[in-house]
């Protein structure tokens, strides 16, 4: 039995994995936890580029866009990473 890459970390950014069969408390937390960061990435994006299609942004807009891009990126790329290993361990 493989562990799942959580979409969480510990306090000091290191990943959290779990072991079991994926029907528990914690697994359908992690979850609904990725489905909400999947829909706040959707939202962001969606954001992004009304924002840019203004084209009167302020360089201190920009910057906020390209943290929350970021950090979006970081918990879509743990998402992806997550379901891909869960893919290729699957009976």
């Amino acid at each position: 039995m493989a562990g799942r890459l959580l979409p969480w970390t510990t306090v000091e950014g290191r990943p959290c994995h779990l072991v079991g069969d994926g029907t528990g408390y914690v697994s359908r937390l992690a979850d609904d936890i990725e489905a909400v960061q999947l829909d706040m990435a959707d939202g962001l994006l969606g954001h992004a580029a009304a924002l840019l299609a203004e084209r009167r942004v302020t360089s201190a807009e920009l910057h906020y866009l390209a943290l929350r891009l970021t950090e979006s990126l970081r918990d879509v790329k743990r998402v992806a990473e997550s379901r891909g290993a869960r893919l290729t361990s699957a009976p």
